[in-house]
């Protein structure tokens, strides 16, 4: 691997938490953090390319997913949340059309930025654009949740790869997402997807602890992930909502949900996943795009039954403190 990736790594996290300030203070703690170039515009991500110029960073880039073949789910998911748009007194949004997240620009932005670590999360991109990103000098990993998921990866010839548990906060990065459970933990994925590579593999998922870190890393781990346990740092752009949530006391557990993108995803278990988890379809980006609107409308409300709030299995030890000290938490003396 071109870039000496440190112990902890700063997850990017799309959305919101996942600023420029997080990133310098993260680089200042001695760990490497990420911009999540998802949901912006590939103007925006330049500006934030900008920002940290310089500081040891990454870039996270959503790889496009299919639209799906058959929108009849998808329409029947649309028309069941009705109530939740009137109870806004939103307009009912038509089906959303087909979205690429600006990928081919946000490539471009960043061949010619050359951020010293790009990831993929999503899938895998075409190896003309790992190698273009990799002849600018970046240092290339793609995202993975399975061992098959990391055989599909390698054929690009990235520089490594992110093996993401079940247990991760967040979107899950695989592919298969009609059979994906969420139950795999971050010390079985990472032995299932070393079992099948020598390229260095960080591993990603539900780790809120020192302990954690240091068995991860003594398993192989080129580095771990970390992103539920800085959601509350001072320097994330974590939403009001979903602070609250986190330190409420109200939630107990997380759950896997497609129920408000239409990828599955682990957040704290609200009102909005027991109702709709059952019904909502494959079919992302689409239902981000749906219920887009009516998630900002319950955030801003401070509606934590309807906003969604990712986290990780880990998410009963966030607590609030400049990202310095969070991380401080997770090395607990060791000798990184």
């Amino acid at each position: 691997m071109r870039l000496q990736i440190p112990p902890v790594v700063v997850a990017p996290m799309a959305g919101g938490p996942s600023t420029p300030e997080l990133v310098l203070a993260a680089a200042s703690a001695g760990a490497l953090g990420f911009l999540a170039a998802g949901y912006k515009t590939p103007g925006a991500v330049e500006d934030e390319l900008r920002a940290v110029a310089g500081s040891p960073f990454g870039l996270n880039i959503f790889v496009p997913t299919p639209p799906p073949s058959d929108t009849g789910p998808l329409e029947r998911f649309r028309l069941r949340l009705r109530k939740e748009f009137i109870g806004y007194e939103l307009p009912l949004p038509p089906l959303p059309k087909e979205d690429d997240d600006g990928f081919t620009r946000k490539v471009e932005v960043a061949v010619a930025y050359a951020p010293p670590l790009v990831t993929f999360t999503f899938g895998v991109p075409p190896s003309s654009v790992v190698g273009a990103l990799q002849r600018a000098g970046s240092t290339v990993l793609i995202t993975v949740t399975s061992a098959g998921e990391a055989v599909e990866a390698l054929r690009v010839a990235p520089d490594g790869l992110i093996a993401q548990a079940g247990t991760a906060g967040g979107h899950s990065a695989t592919t298969h997402p009609e059979s994906y459970r969420g139950d795999s933990t971050a010390a079985q994925v990472l032995a299932e997807v070393r079992a099948v590579t020598d390229v260095p593999v960080v591993v990603a998922g539900g780790v809120s602890t020192a302990a954690e870190v240091s068995a991860l890393r003594r398993g192989g781990a080129a580095a771990v992930q970390c992103g539920t346990a800085f959601l509350l740092a001072d320097e994330a752009g974590t939403r009001p909502v979903h602070r609250t949530a986190l330190t409420s006391g109200e939630f107990t557990e997380t759950a896997v949900t497609r129920a408000f993108t239409g990828q599955p995803a682990r957040g704290l278990r609200n009102r909005f996943i027991d109702e709709y988890s059952a019904d909502a379809p494959i079919a992302y980006p689409a239902v981000h795009h749906l219920t887009a609107g009516l998630r900002a409308a319950a955030a801003a409300a401070g509606d934590t039954g309807t906003a969604h709030l990712w986290a990780g299995t880990g998410f009963a030890s966030a607590r609030e403190a400049p990202l310095a000290d969070l991380l401080g938490a997770l090395r607990d003396g060791q000798p990184f």
